[in-house]
Order: C-alpha cells, then structure tokens, then sequence
C-alpha cells in the first residue's frame, strides 16, 4: 500500500481523537481496524497513543484534558491540515474570519500547529511538519481516506476555506449527484466534501466528519457494534460505486467507514 513521505499543503495529514477513556479507545479502534497502539509518555500520568498499521502512523489518540471536560467538549476526532507555516496559517486564517483557539506552537521537534475554528464553529488544526509528517499510509483498510464538512453555511465556508488552502468547492467532474453535494478539490486531488443542508443534521454544530476505508462496509457496521459503537446513520449506497455508514465509538467520537464498490 502507498507510504507517504510527504504531505501536499492543504492536505488533510493527521488524524487525532480526544476520548474519555484512551485504554478502552485503544481496543476499540484496535479490533475494528487493525491498528497497533504505540504509546509515548506526556507526563506523570498521561501518555500519547500513536495508532500504527503496515508499521506506519495512521492516526492518534489521548485523553481529554480537564479544561477541555470543564468546557463540557465531548469526545472527537480532530483532522490536521498541512502547511507550509503555521505562523502565517493563523493570522490569515483570522484575517478570513476564523478563531485561533490555540497560537501557534512547537510539538517538540515533530512540527509547529495552531488549532483554528471556522467562521461558522468547525474546527482543525494547522500542521507544519518537521521531523513528523503526519500519516504515513493510504489506501489500506483502516486508513483516513475522506472527510465531510457539516456547516450551515456552505458559502462562507468555501470563502474561508479557498482562501485558506487554496481549495476549491465544486460539483466535482461528471457528478451526476443532485442533492448538491460539494468536493473539495486540493490542487488535483479529491479529498473531501460539504454537504447539503438536506444532510445534515441542524441540532448537530458544525464539525468535520472523518471517514476510514474499509474493506466490507456492513461487516465493519456489524463489528463495531459488537465492540460497542452506536449506528447513526445505517449503511447506503451512493452511485452504486460507495458504501459508507457513519458510527459513534463507545465513548461517543463519530465517524465514518466507506467502502469502494468494485
């Protein structure tokens, strides 16, 4: 399977989720998707939980910190886009009408990140890598692979974000999807969407959802059921080319399993 040494700017290249209970995470994840727990000490008491698959980084977890239970924030996933410079990603990102929630700052020798808020409440992070690129494989089950915006605000949305990354936001080339559905297009490469208002949930805030590529989408369901997850939105077809359904784990992170027809 391909192994990323290097993440294009505007690419989504890490993947994080903040639990409430890292241990039990770990077994979740682990089971549904095969991936290896490579544990690195925070602390006294805390610890960082790199996911491994094929012997490459996939993914990431820890615990949520205690300011971030008192602010009531509930468990998630959080997506890392690359950049050339977090110093200067911020300030536009500002300049644009976003929020930076945290400044920019050095994660040891692996990088420099800010966490930034969309101007409608989506929020991600900004990646600068130095010695960390981010996510090393793709195109294995069990890898990252998409990720859908839910905004009620579509157009400022591609304001933002366009003028951010440099995306752009389109119908996508020979999509015949009437709902109205958006691609995000990074340079030549698909890697993402907006959806609808038909879609999405209104009582639900604005967030990015992430998808993870499966091999059988109505046995990744199945199995993480067994695991614990709930179902909230059961497996459907699109095109007759994906099949995708999206889950909450046991500790209440939602996200996503798709699967390439054919």
């Amino acid at each position: 399977m391909p192994h990323i040494e290097k993440h294009a700017p505007g690419s989504f290249c890490w993947i994080e989720l903040a639990t409430s209970d890292q241990n039990a995470a770990k077994d979740f994840y682990g089971s549904l998707f095969g991936w290896a727990a490579n544990d690195m000490p925070m602390g006294p008491n805390d610890f960082y939980t790199i996911f491994r698959l094929e012997g490459y980084d996939a993914a990431a977890a820890y615990t949520l910190r205690p300011e971030q239970r008192s602010q009531g924030m509930p468990p998630h996933w959080m997506l890392y886009v690359a950049v050339e410079s977090a110093d200067a990603a911020a300030p536009r990102a500002a300049e644009l009408g976003g929020t930076v929630i945290v400044a920019p700052f050095d994660v040891f020798d692996a990088g420099r990140m800010a966490v930034v808020r969309d101007p409608a409440g989506a929020c991600f992070c900004v990646w600068q890598a130095k010695k960390n690129i981010g996510v090393g494989i793709a195109g294995a089950d069990g890898t990252f692979c998409w990720a859908d915006l839910s905004t009620p605000d579509r157009a400022g949305a591609g304001k933002f974000y366009s003028g951010l990354f440099g995306w752009s936001l389109t119908l996508g080339e020979g999509k015949t999807d009437p709902s109205g559905y958006l691609h995000i297009k990074n340079g030549e490469e698909y890697i993402g969407g907006v959806l609808p208002d038909s879609h999405r949930n209104p009582n639900a805030p604005p967030h990015w959802l992430p998808y993870f590529r499966v091999a059988d989408c109505d046995g990744s369901v199945d199995r993480a059921k067994q695991l614990g997850a709930n179902l909230c939105l059961p497996p459907m077809t699109i095109e007759n080319q994906l099949r995708f359904a999206v889950l909450t784990d046991p500790q209440g992170a939602v996200f996503a399993v798709i699967q390439r027809k054919g």
